[in-house]
């Protein structure tokens, strides 16, 4: 039985890679943050409490992830926790940049003094290529670096100090570049859970009207339990290396907020309300990613179209908040 260390494990990704991998037979410790009490509901939405390992630890406190890795027999380490956020990473920069660099070397240091043959895997982001011309699109694993917010100046930061501790320590450690991917635990503060949230709830008559931002920005839109399995993908591998996941297509905020409220029969007009307080210091126009090497290299499977993925998140939502209510939980 294989033992893998999952952070940001009560995340969207950690909740369904956790899920993943005990199917896989594995053994899973989850590290949760000391500082603050831990909100379980996504590991006990899909089923996972009492089946996982959960150990309190700082990521900011070096001796804590020593101390970890000293006590366990660690096959994989699966670095999933960050402030992920981009518009929250404008109002908190300093708190993002610290806690997503630091953090991440932090555990690639204990690694390489505890156990330089546990494999790694750093949760990389599109956003670290920032606005991209439309003419040079998609984004491949070439691209140069040009991140526009906080967010992304700090996950491009945890990539490149991913890179350096393979190249200069030779350590297996790789970066899942992902593009967006969504589910029912995607948490509140992203845009693409507000608008299916708030159209169920409408859909109920538990709420009256949603207020959106900048619609007009394109993004690639995936699942995130198909992403999961990649990420498990590149540590099966002989060699490390950087993969970017996504759908590869491109799709407006406008098309994805409009399709879910055709789905659920409702006036997109008559409850979406635009209000500029949403509207970020810095957008990033559109991107969508090459998934020409994942797909070749670690012969991973995605066939979600759009609009099946707009059917599965309507329809995992509206279970999700049934499940809220019935178990008397604040949603």
């Amino acid at each position: 039985m294989k033992t893998a260390i999952i952070t940001g494990i009560t995340g969207q990704d950690g909740a369904y890679l956790t899920k993943f991998l005990l199917k896989k037979g594995y053994s899973v410790i989850g590290l949760l943050r000391k500082d603050r009490e831990a909100n379980l509901r996504n590991i006990e939405y899909l089923g996972l409490r009492g089946k996982i390992k959960l150990l309190k630890a700082e990521l900011l406190n070096f001796p804590d992830i020593v101390k970890i890795l000293e006590q366990y027999n660690i096959e994989e380490f699966y670095n999933l926790a960050a402030q992920s956020s981009v518009g929250l990473s404008f109002q908190q920069p300093l708190e993002t940049i610290n806690f997503n660099i630091i953090s991440t070397a932090g555990i690639l240091e204990a690694i390489r003094i505890v156990n330089p043959k546990i494999k790694y895997y750093q949760a990389s982001s599109s956003e670290m290529y920032g606005n991209v011309k439309k003419e040079t699109l998609p984004i491949n694993e070439k691209f140069p670096l040009n991140p526009i917010s906080p967010y992304g100046v700090s996950k491009a930061a945890s990539h490149l100090l991913t890179i350096n501790y393979r190249r200069s320590y030779h350590i297996f450690a790789v970066c899942g570049i992902c593009f967006n991917h969504e589910s029912v635990l995607r948490g509140n503060n992203f845009v693409t859970k507000k608008i299916i949230n708030t159209a169920v709830k409408i859909s109920m008559g538990l709420a009256d009207e949603l207020r959106l931002g900048n619609i007009k920005v394109y993004r690639d839109w995936g699942y995130a339990p198909k992403y999961v399995e990649a990420m498990w993908l590149m540590l099966q591998q002989n060699k490390a290396e950087n993969f970017i996941v996504s759908s590869g297509k491109a799709h407006s905020l406008e098309e994805f907020a409009v399709k879910v409220f055709k789905r659920l029969n409702l006036d997109f007009n008559k409850f979406v309300k635009m209000d500029k307080t949403f509207f970020r210091p810095n957008e990033l126009e559109v991107n969508y990613g090459d998934n020409s090497k994942v797909k070749k290299k670690l012969k991973w499977e995605y066939n979600v179209s759009f609009d099946e993925l707009i059917k599965l998140l309507v329809e995992d939502e509206i279970k999700y908040i049934r499940w809220n209510i019935k178990n008397n939980n604040y949603f």
